[in-house]
């Protein structure tokens, strides 16, 4: 249910063919909205009814995979489950096939960069890894590679925790879990910050008796977490910290043990530390020696559209925040860098996210600000209350153009849109392109 556009829909028909599964893909979308998908899987022996959903698809079918953004609660799910059907989801799927070692990441912000630094890390410790999940790849796709002794490396969205069947678990492959934090996001789907914190906390439903549960200790909600089972390593940037994972004179460390020296990090913003150091602590729990970790800490490089200094174009200095779809991590980008500088945010605003620390900060660490897209209006209209000098264009590649006639000599543009792509774009990755490429046909990148 729901080929989609992202590859994870392709890689589960190619893993349910290649185990003799008679297929059929339903997609809400017309053929031509889906041929690039549709294009990957000719050949296989699959039937498509697209630019619909048919009842009898699915209460007739043994096994349902539903694509994650469909809610459990969507009606041909739950008649289907009336009538005994089996739904489930392609990381259910992975995690019960799955031969390798695996670690979890959640989180709202950061879950990416710290999911990308552990593989780094681990692999930089010797170790095969496989990165995907929520990052980017469906790993099903990888099974047939795996050994017992490689680790797979898991971002996993609350949108995919939900999706799992709802007694599945503990997975006694999972090494590991982690959680970033939990902040106010995507209340369109789970309705209010509760449930989505219940959400979120389902990962612990998926860790065994001896699994690592590496958890932020500053987060309000996960902080209040209880763990049920594992071994709990809760984790905190602050001084003088009385967590397991912990900085200490400008160490990263595991109780006395050193990780790592904090100076050798080479992600940009504070806020990185703590991803690092959950990392740090989960690769230290898979086995990694130490001192292999603290020589990894320098050669691991930031993820693409997360606070990316993209460099200088006509004297002016270019961040690209675009993975930033909520306010909360513009915030976090807008502390993380010295002004002075634009800021250039919009998009398709997401219900119920408040905009008033968004609006103090923009105030105090920016000059002044541009927004676009459908919230341009409604974003401008916070950021003025709050005393932003604030322009507003309908559509990007005008409020760029509106942004750089704004920059005065030696200021800064950052890019951190706060809100959701899907007004313009296909997904944020989209958006961030069009931004950068905008940039790149007026003004001329500098030699680094």
């Amino acid at each position: 249910m729901g080929l989609g556009l992202q590859g994870g829909g392709v890689e589960v028909v190619r893993f349910l063919c290649a185990r003799g599964a008679v297929v059929t893909v339903t997609d809400k979308r017309p053929a031509e909205k889906l041929a690039e998908s549709l294009a990957a899987i000719a050949g296989l022996p699959v039937r498509c009814v697209l630019g619909e959903h048919r009842e009898e698809d699915f209460t007739g079918a043994e096994l349902v995979v539903a694509n994650p953004a469909v809610a459990p609660s969507h009606p041909l799910l739950l008649a289907a489950r009336a009538r005994g059907v089996t739904v489930t989801s392609e990381m259910a799927l992975f995690l019960a096939a799955c031969p390798a070692r695996v670690v979890l990441i959640t989180g709202t912000q950061g879950k990416s960069s710290t999911t990308h630094a552990t593989a780094r890390l681990l692999e930089e410790a010797g170790y095969r890894v496989h990165l995907g999940g929520n990052i980017g790849r469906a790993l099903v796709s990888a099974l047939d590679d795996m050994r017992e002794d490689d680790i797979a490396v898991v971002e996993i969205s609350s949108y995919q925790l939900e999706a799992l069947p709802a007694d599945f678990g503990p997975c006694t492959r999972v090494a590991a879990v982690a959680c970033v934090n939990v902040l106010a996001d995507h209340l369109e789907r789970h309705g209010t910050v509760e449930a989505y914190d219940a959400a979120k906390r389902r990962i612990l439903d998926l860790a065994p008796a001896d699994a690592a549960l590496v958890l932020s200790a500053e987060d309000p909600r996960v902080a209040r977490w209880q763990v049920a089972r594992g071994r709990e390593l809760r984790y905190s940037t602050q001084p003088g910290a009385q967590t397991p994972l912990h900085i200490e004179l400008g160490e990263f460390r595991l109780g006395s043990e050193r990780l790592g020296s904090v100076r050798d990090l080479r992600l940009p913003g504070d806020f990185q530390r703590g991803n690092m150091l959950a990392a740090l602590g989960i690769a230290r729990a898979l086995g990694a020696a130490p001192d292999a970790l603290a020589a990894a800490i320098g050669r691991v490089e930031g993820l693409e559209h997360r606070l990316q200094d993209l460099g200088l174009f006509a004297g002016h200095r270019v961040w690209d925040n675009g993975i930033s779809t909520t306010p909360d991590s513009t915030v976090s980008a807008l502390r993380a860098l010295e002004g002075p500088f634009v800021l250039l945010c919009g998009g398709q605003a997401k219900e119920g996210l408040p905009l008033d620390e968004l609006a103090a900060l923009t105030r105090e660490r920016a000059r002044c600000a541009v927004t676009f897209g459908a919230s341009a209006e409604p974003l401008a209209a916070a950021l003025r209350a709050a005393g932003v000098n604030v322009r507003s264009a309908p559509r990007l590649a005008d409020a760029v153009a509106l942004a750089w006639a704004e920059l005065e000599p030696g200021e800064g543009l950052l890019f951190s849109p706060a809100c959701a792509s899907f007004d313009e774009f296909l997904n944020f990755r989209d958006r961030a392109l069009r931004f950068r490429d905008c940039v790149r046909a007026a003004y001329a990148p500098q030699p680094r």
